[in-house]
């Protein structure tokens, strides 16, 4: 979650952002050792590292490639060149109070007006909302009779505009990337819209499969299995040495089938489920780290203080619950997989 402006805008430069999208918008894809199995490595070595990706993040992860896929040229034109640099920053404007990772249920509105739109409603828990520019939001434009999935829109919030207010969640850990966000008869143009009017469903699952199948969902933790291994030292017991062998196999694992994903999505696929099964397996994996480092060494956390495998014990152990969370509850997440599997049926 560390934020550096900077080290976005050296990653830019490096031509380290932007590695799956095409030259003409700035981005690397056409060029020798780039593209989407380049940018995976570039991607698990910055989370092995833990460096301050947080601020470009989601718009290289996925904000960019929705607007590549489903937006129009005057959008891409805009966006795509300032993501490659590491100079422009998107939140994620989906979940909303009462409804969490149910999207189907969410009662933000976008009503036509004058040729634009006009926009009403709240979103909650969009990380880094107070660090972004832009938001991509999905939300009402067509009415009742258009069903659950139906009627759904996205458009791009521009989070300077009158009508749009940003407030900080503090967490359990003390930080604030966490907002919820107000819109407040937030006047759109008409090149807002991004893709066609009530495509939005289609266009949210696959943006989401690029969020739920990356390297990030199991990664997160790997701070704390290196100090663990770290602390444990090159002489480990029979206990420790099965616990940290089990956990290196389930991580092992989860990249091949991360991997999987990555390539489905490289072929233009929107492989919904089976991210959301990497997802689900890679957050679980995540928090058991924290679990199995206590039972095998008998170092207690500390939040200031002791060791580095105590302080980032400490860490993941703040944040671990909200891993299962983020990006997709585990009970939305397992009902996607059922439907992926033909186990159970989509509502309308």
């Amino acid at each position: 979650m560390g934020t550096d402006p900077a080290f976005s805008r050296a990653l830019g430069q490096r031509g380290w952002l932007g590695m799956a999208l095409p030259q003409r918008y700035g981005g690397h894809l056409e060029d020798a050792g780039a593209g989407p199995w380049a940018r995976y490595v570039v991607c698990e070595e910055l989370l092995a590292a833990g460096a301050p990706v947080s601020a470009h993040w989601i718009a290289d992860r996925q904000s960019g490639p929705l607007i590549l896929r489903y937006g129009s040229e005057a959008q891409r034109a805009r966006h795509l060149p300032g993501i490659c640099r590491g100079e422009a920053y998107f939140c994620i404007g989906m979940s909303e109070p009462d409804s969490g990772s149910d999207l189907a249920s969410i009662r933000s509105r976008a009503v036509p007006d004058g040729g634009g739109w006009v926009l009403d409603g709240q979103k909650v828990w969009t990380t880094n909302a107070h660090l972004a520019q832009h938001m991509i939001a999905l939300v009402r434009t067509g009415g009742a009779s258009a069903g659950r999935h139906g009627g759904l829109s996205q458009f791009i919030v521009d989070l300077g505009l009158p009508g749009v207010s940003v407030r900080p969640i503090r967490d359990l850990a003390g930080g604030t990337h966490f907002n919820e966000v107000h819109f407040d008869g937030v006047r759109l143009g008409p090149g807002a819209l991004v893709g066609a009017e009530g495509q939005g469903w289609e266009q949210v699952t696959a943006e989401l499969a690029f969020e739920r199948s990356g390297p990030e969902r199991f990664l997160s933790s790997i701070a704390l299995l290196h100090t663990l291994v770290d602390a444990v030292g090159p002489q480990p017991d029979a206990a420790q040495a099965q616990a940290i062998g089990r956990l290196a196999a389930r991580l092992v694992g989860l990249r091949q089938m991360s991997l999987a994903v990555t390539h489905e999505l490289a072929e233009g696929g929107n492989p919904a489920w089976a991210a959301s099964c990497v997802k689900d397996l890679g957050t679980g994996f995540e928090q058991d780290i924290p679990e199995v480092a206590q039972a095998v060494l008998d170092v207690a956390p500390a939040v200031a203080g002791g060791s580095d495998h105590a302080q980032v014990l400490a860490a993941v152990m703040q944040m671990a619950p909200s891993f299962s969370l983020r990006g997709g509850t585990r009970e939305i997440l397992r009902g996607i997989i059922a439907r992926g599997l033909g186990l159970r049926q989509a509502r309308s």
